[in-house]
């Protein structure tokens, strides 16, 4: 066995008339370098959003003019709304424009994305509502996931993930083949693809998180609750699935960050080398970046 450095030999003290031992000094612990909290993002985007859906709902109930092609006897709120006044119940029991008007301005509408070469609809009809039932519900689960999300991640990287998941999503209403005798409209793709890129985000990101399986158990209930709407009549529950899926995937590639412990260079001061230093990902990251980047691609 190696054996420690010899102690100093003892000094004789003229004074007291005692030897006096010298105990040699450890070293101090090295210092523990830790990067600064980060600083959330300013989030824009997702409100921008907010207030371009419900501009968009204000042109849409403008161009239906329910008065003008329905009759104001029929429409309902006239008194109070004119011109932006709401179908009959009949036509759209939601408080919105009529189908005719939905399909004018974008809606999805298979015979005219595969027929009509109207691939445009894919993305115009992420913007349009079928009432205001279904306006408010969509708006609260933006406001409540997507600016939490811009303010952790940016709004590159989230504006990225709400547009790849609505495309998602309107790919897959337009590929059922139930679906292709009705139109559909709504954002519900692009805000289901944030579900799934929360929990993506909290499986590539496992090491960040103090309470795992409350987080975990938490996530997979909203996620539960949320798909069971869709099995609900008159609801596109196809888009919900592809935009979730798709956010899912997209979650991977986009929302990945650096594991628990990792100190970047830029927060070590110059002349100091880290013995351990912590890599910035783990293998698995990596591994789930390209699966899903493969699978985004092909699918």
């Amino acid at each position: 066995m190696g054996k420690g450095l010899p102690s100093p030999p003892p000094s004789f003290d003229i004074e007291t008339g005692t030897y006096k031992r010298h105990h040699r000094k450890r070293p101090p612990p090295p210092p523990k370098f830790s990067p600064p909290a980060p600083e959330p993002w300013l989030a824009w985007l997702m409100p921008l959003v907010f207030v371009a859906n419900i501009a968009m709902f204000g042109v849409t109930l403008y161009i239906n003019d329910c008065p003008a092609t329905t009759g104001s006897e029929n429409c309902l709120f006239y008194d109070y709304l004119g011109r932006f006044s709401f179908q009959p119940f009949e036509d759209n029991p939601l408080l919105g424009p009529s189908l005719i008007t939905l399909k004018k301005l974008g809606a999805l509408d298979w015979k005219l994305v595969v027929e009509g070469n109207q691939a445009w609809r894919l993305i115009s009809c992420m913007w349009l509502h079928a009432g205001v039932i279904h306006l408010v519900a969509n708006m609260m689960s933006l406001l409540f996931m997507g600016i939490r999300l811009e303010q952790e991640f940016g709004f590159l990287r989230i504006g990225l993930l709400y547009m790849i998941s609505g495309f998602g999503g309107s790919l897959r209403s337009a590929l059922t083949p139930g679906r292709r005798e009705t139109i559909s409209v709504g954002a519900s793709g692009a805000l289901f693809g944030l579900l799934g890129a929360m929990l993506s985000e909290l499986i590539t990101n496992w090491t960040s998180y103090k309470n795992k399986c409350e987080a975990l158990s938490t996530m997979l209930l909203i996620i539960t609750l949320n798909l069971a709407v869709g099995f609900l009549p008159h609801v596109d529950n196809s888009a919900h699935i592809g935009g979730f899926i798709s956010g899912f995937l997209a979650g991977f590639i986009l929302l990945m960050r650096p594991q628990f412990g990792y100190v970047s260079s830029k927060h070590i001061p110059p002349g100091y080398e880290m013995k351990h230093k912590i890599p910035r990902h783990k293998c698995y990251q990596y591994l789930f970046f390209v699966i899903a980047l493969v699978l985004l691609i092909v699918g």
